[in-house]
């Protein structure tokens, strides 16, 4: 284990107090990542600067922790949260060998890929609306051996997939429009507006997922998707109302709240 120099903590020192009198909550971890992300004294600045000025963390560093993996996070592309990690957990609880997978609206592509982490033998689609985010998740997604399309919704996948998805993670927007500069400026300052907007009550482009998920879903086949807890309610009758089952999830420690939804197996 290497020492750091007087130079080095000198440095490391400096960059927590200017993190700090910005705001930085937890300011040495953040210190350390930059630190170790930044290739040259130049670079080191030019991060710490866009951390000061309120860029998010993984967009100055270029990555997100998630479920124990490094994720990819470009600019403007939405951060993966540590609540997120519920959701997957509860997938993977659900999901059948060999699964077929796709996440939907999946920005960097975090879900999918920890998803895949977590099974064997993964078929594993994504797809989103935003460029920047395919971009992004093409990155993370390849590696797991797993494709990204762009495009609204279903509209991009595979046709052949129809009816074969055992788990559907949908990780939609689900902010309503009036609230969305309420936001921390983080997010709403620096993620894109379509990866947070949920339309007036913040189920309008959930409602659209439901209405398509049964005929993409196997028989028993499972949507996931999370949601806030006021919300709840109005989530599951959306999902009832496309024929399909519902269940409210939830995980205290990471304060949230996840609809499982199901396809019936008639067979």
């Amino acid at each position: 284990m290497s020492v750091p120099s007087l130079d080095q903590c000198a440095s490391e020192s400096a960059i927590v107090s200017r993190l700090r009198a910005a705001g930085c909550v937890f300011a040495e971890d953040e210190a350390r990542m930059i630190m170790s992300a930044a290739a040259d004294a130049a670079e080191l600045e030019e991060m710490v600067e866009r951390r000061v000025v309120g860029l998010p963390l993984e967009h100055v560093v270029g990555y997100a922790e998630f479920c124990g993996l490094r994720i990819e996070v470009d600019a403007e592309v939405f951060v993966p949260r540590r609540r997120t990690e519920a959701l997957v957990r509860m997938a993977a609880e659900l999901a059948p060998a060999r699964a077929v997978v796709v996440d939907l609206c999946c920005g960097s592509g975090a879900l999918g890929v920890a998803l895949a982490a977590a099974l064997d033998e993964v078929e594993l689609y994504a797809a989103d609306v935003d460029p920047a985010a395919v971009r992004c998740a093409r990155r993370n997604v390849a590696p797991a051996g797993g494709e990204v399309y762009e495009g609204d919704l279903f509209a991009p996948l595979p046709v052949g997939l129809k009816g074969r998805v055992d788990v559907l993670l949908s990780n939609v927007p689900y902010v309503p429009t009036v609230e969305i500069e309420l936001l921390p400026a983080e997010a709403r300052d620096y993620e894109a507006r379509v990866a947070l907007d949920g339309g007036v009550d913040g189920l309008t482009v959930l409602r659209r997922v439901v209405a398509e998920a049964a005929e993409w879903l196997a028989p028993g086949g499972v949507l996931l998707f999370e949601t806030s807890e006021r919300q709840a309610d109005d989530a599951v009758a959306a999902v009832g109302g496309a024929g399909l089952l519902a269940r409210v999830a939830t995980d205290d420690d990471l304060d949230a709240t996840v609809i499982i939804a199901s396809r019936p197996d008639t067979t």
